[in-house]
């Protein structure tokens, strides 16, 4: 694991492949450290000869953390029910922005961007801000930004709220139950509870912190509708979802295909808020396949 001091913000990353390796760059979702992408997954992208680079978001894992008074339970509130009210530390597009000077970091001029959930919502947002940087997208288990599309089931509304403002116990072992049991309640029927359970505490013994997830859920809520933006973009794109997602509804991912022109669909009926083990696979030649995609259009400037 290394560091890199990115103006104000370091970011904690991985780099797994050959330095001559084809670029990719993995952006993980809503609290979730870049331990999240399954060790598998990483090794196939690896395998088909891309130079795969992971990282911690700002707020997250060994990145840094943001200065400040943690957000207020009301601030949440508002910007739950009121787009733009102001509670966010920072943006979507901060994030774009810390993942686009990584790649200056590391030397890349541009690179395959894979984003899952909110990393989806970074990844369209580094692909608009940043076309240049972009050869291929791949948006897996988000959305545009609209409330309309994609919206959490009502069911997990109580979860989700206790579990941002609960307090996280000091066992470890409490800790990491918690944890696979808020996976288990977004994955599909495909949940493997022994590979999360091993996910989950490497996550805890790398870093907790319950607050930068309340910041991020923040940046999420306050970033404005991304669809108009998406209709400009050109390059080859991929969008993955699971009929089975209750965190950010199929519709999610349907509206993000139909507003990127010529964008492929892949949905799978038992895939949740997850990268089943089954599926993944198929999900990495999928996203090979739009990858080797870059070669047969012009490129974005």
């Amino acid at each position: 694991m290394a560091t890199a001091q990115l103006g104000d913000v370091e970011i904690a990353y991985e780099v797994d492949g050959p330095d001559d390796g084809i670029p990719m760059l993995l952006v993980m979702g809503l609290g979730t450290q870049l331990v999240g992408w399954p060790t598998d997954f990483v090794a196939s992208l690896v395998e088909r000869g891309f130079r795969v680079v992971r990282h911690d978001n700002r707020d997250i894992g060994l990145s840094s953390f943001t200065d400040g008074p943690a957000p207020a339970r009301a601030a949440v509130v508002r910007s739950f029910l009121r787009p733009g009210s102001g509670g966010a530390d920072y943006l979507l597009s901060d994030m774009a922005e810390d993942a686009r000077a990584l790649l200056d970091h590391l030397g890349i001029a541009a690179a395959h961007v894979v984003g899952a959930s909110m990393g989806g919502m970074i990844a369209q947002q580094l692909t608009i801000d940043h076309p240049e940087r972009v050869l291929s997208l791949t948006s897996i288990m988000s959305n545009t930004g609209s409330r309309r599309h994609g919206r959490v089931h009502p069911t997990l509304l109580p979860t989700m709220a206790l579990s941002l403002t609960q307090p996280r116990p000091s066992d470890e072992d409490e800790a990491v139950r918690l944890g696979v049991e808020g996976w288990r309640r977004i994955s599909g029927p495909l949940f493997d509870e022994d590979e999360m359970t091993a996910m989950v505490r490497t996550a805890v013994r790398r870093s907790v912190s319950p607050i930068g997830t309340v910041r991020q859920l923040l940046a999420i809520l306050e970033s404005p509708d991304r669809t108009a933006r998406l209709r400009e973009v050109r390059v080859p794109t991929l969008v993955v979802h699971g009929l089975a997602d209750r965190l950010v509804g199929p519709s999610g991912g349907i509206a993000t295909a139909r507003a990127v022109p010529g964008s492929r669909l892949l949905m799978f009926p038992d895939m949740g808020h997850d990268l089943p083990r089954s599926r993944r696979e198929e999900i990495v030649d999928a996203i090979a396949q739009n990858a080797a995609r870059a070669a047969e259009v012009p490129a974005q400037g």
